[in-house]
């Protein structure tokens, strides 16, 4: 039955929007996972997207599925840019991995208008400014 499933915990596992400059100085906004952990995870997926309201009409985004396979422990790696015009969504990162022949998953969803400078913190790892969760 579902209720004797009980999935592994995932902790010490992140996603950040840190504001950027790109070799032009533009401001860009980038994605990224961190592994804070000690040790390795490996197979990673992620599949990101947005959804919600604009101008009083339901928007979803195309679904994007990014293999980063292995993202070694206390480092980070880039999801993907995301666009200034999609702040206004609800944006969702839903990540796996396994660590060892454990399979782990976990949502991270940046509710709509969250990701702007009075969210930003301090980005560990990437040591930059940004909107983090946990």
């Amino acid at each position: 039955m579902i209720k004797d499933i009980h999935p592994p915990k995932v902790e010490d596992i992140a996603v950040a929007v840190i504001k950027e400059k790109n070799d032009l100085q533009e401001t860009i906004w980038n994605v990224y996972l961190l592994n804070l952990k000690d040790t390795k995870i490996e197979g990673v997926l992620v599949n990101s997207t947005g959804y919600g309201i604009h101008n009083e009409e339901e928007v979803k985004t195309s679904t994007l599925r990014h293999f980063l396979d292995v993202v070694a422990g206390g480092s980070y790696r880039k999801i993907e840019p995301m666009p200034e015009n999609l702040f206004g969504l609800n944006n969702e990162y839903w990540v796996s991995f396994f660590i060892g022949n454990v399979m782990y998953d976990k949502k991270f969803i940046f509710l709509a208008e969250t990701i702007r400078e009075d969210y930003f913190t301090l980005v560990p790892l990437i040591n930059k400014k940004g909107v983090m969760i946990k």
